[in-house]
């Protein structure tokens, strides 16, 4: 079983995290329910098994919450995939939901880059001020699915595209978002043979 168990501890976040590749259990809380169920959605739609427990200083904001998972996450996906050996490595899929449309692309390549091609629009914007434009899916701060992502290829070692084709309603597209991640990832993983997938012998 491809698997990783993580603790970290800093003066802003104390995570927990068990991640299976091969499947299992979901038992997620950080702290914030919005964030809880993009990761729910994630270990459905990946099929992975995945234990969080955050406590977060959530009295500041959502977002050192966020980011630490993020990174911890990425750390565990990065020792359970081990040496690749005989992983797909490549994958892409492009999810619907309702009205919104995503396609996310993977490459395991032991190089962490991110393109976030997803722009959220704000269903309202401050009268007095036209340049500042809440964004946000209940108190969930709507920027911060970029710097989850930020976090977890830097950690990973993944190369990531997702790119908003569709979408208005701002649940739908992140919800879209994370079930696209998802699933192009659960493919990218698979095992298909029993050689390393690149040219050089290592990834």
């Amino acid at each position: 079983m491809r698997s990783a168990k993580l603790e970290r501890r800093t003066r802003e976040t104390d995570i927990e995290l068990e991640l299976c590749l091969e499947g299992g259990d979901s038992l997620i809380d950080t702290g914030c329910g919005f964030f809880d169920h993009m990761l729910e959605l994630f270990a459905c739609h990946g099929g992975f098994g995945l234990k969080v427990k955050c406590v977060g200083d959530t009295r500041v904001d959502y977002h050192h919450t966020v980011e630490d998972v993020g990174i911890v996450l990425g750390q565990a996906f990065l020792q359970a995939v081990a040496d690749k050996r005989g992983i797909a490595r490549y994958a892409h899929v492009i999810i619907p939901m309702d009205e919104s449309l995503v396609l996310c692309a993977v490459d395991v390549s032991g190089r962490g880059t991110l393109n976030f091609d997803v722009a959220i629009d704000c269903a309202k914007v401050l009268d007095d001020r036209p340049d500042i434009k809440p964004r946000s899916v209940g108190d969930f701060d709507t920027e911060l699915v970029e710097e989850f992502f930020n976090s977890f290829v830097r950690e990973a070692r993944v190369t990531l595209h997702i790119v908003k084709m569709y979408g208005r309603n701002t649940h739908h597209i992140i919800e879209c978002v994370f079930k696209a991640f998802a699933r192009a990832l659960s493919q990218a993983v698979k095992i298909s043979g029993d050689k390393i997938p690149s040219s050089k012998g290592v990834l």
